[in-house]
């Protein structure tokens, strides 16, 4: 049987740099959001003004590979690593699985009390519902909301957690599996955007809470709990494979 394994445990100045990046990243989403001119181009390029639809709303393959087939990759690769963490006794494994699949829960709490809708909801663009900022007042409501930040993209961003499991050996690999993470997740996102079922601003602050998330779990786990409650992790993940 495999050793169980610890978490890597990473430097204060490491967070610290976190802290940093999150915050500038928050401040250039936030006023991304706000200003929302980008957004509206993006949408109304693929916006047909004379039928009032998205004419790729319904795209066979669209839905085909970038709502199932790439959304069903990333479950696989989380379930995958849960069951090798399981069979290896590896809590940074299991840690992984847990955190791919934490980013995309938080974004989907967040959207499903979001009030903002999608962009194909909008009078502008055919529907009912009434756009307002970022944090503005809510003086009119009249749609079905839950479009804040976006899902389907949170699925690709969630791999980012994948650096935190080849960093501590290889931080190449670690940067690498970054990027193609971020780069999957605007893939995944801008499908949805071009349906217009997501603005470009919503993938961009999925993004944002999906890393806020995994950087915060990870630390709290790695840096605040005994090394015991690491191999309580396997454990308890042992259990629920099993069941």
């Amino acid at each position: 049987m495999n050793k169980p394994q610890s978490l890597h445990r990473y430097s204060t100045k490491f967070y610290l740099s976190q802290v940093v990046y999150l915050c500038f990243a928050g401040i250039f989403c936030f006023w991304f959001s706000r200003q929302g001119v980008l957004d509206h181009e993006i949408s109304n390029f693929w916006f047909d003004p004379v039928s009032r639809i998205f004419p790729l709303e319904n795209n066979y393959w669209l839905e085909l590979v970038n709502h199932k087939m790439l959304k069903y990759m990333v479950i696989i690769i989380a379930v995958g690593l849960l069951v090798m963490g399981v069979v290896k006794r590896r809590v940074d494994y299991i840690s992984t699985a847990i955190l791919i699949g934490l980013g995309s829960a938080v974004v989907g709490i967040l959207k499903s009390v979001s009030q903002h809708s999608c962009p194909w909801d909008l009078v502008e663009y055919g529907g009912k519902a009434i756009e307002y900022p970022l944090l503005s007042t809510v003086n009119y409501f009249d749609g079905p909301g839950r479009c804040f930040p976006g899902g389907h993209a949170s699925g690709g961003f969630s791999l980012m957690a994948l650096f935190f499991l080849f960093y501590p050996k290889n931080k190449n690999r670690a940067f690498v599996s970054f990027a193609v993470a971020i780069l999957l997740g605007q893939i995944m996102g801008f499908g949805q955007v071009v349906r217009g079922a997501h603005f470009l601003s919503h993938n961009l602050w999925s993004c944002w809470w999906v890393w806020l998330t995994q950087v915060c779990v990870y630390g709290v786990v790695s840096s605040f709990l005994p090394h015991h409650y690491h191999q309580k992790i396997i454990s308890w993940s042992s259990t629920a494979v099993r069941n």
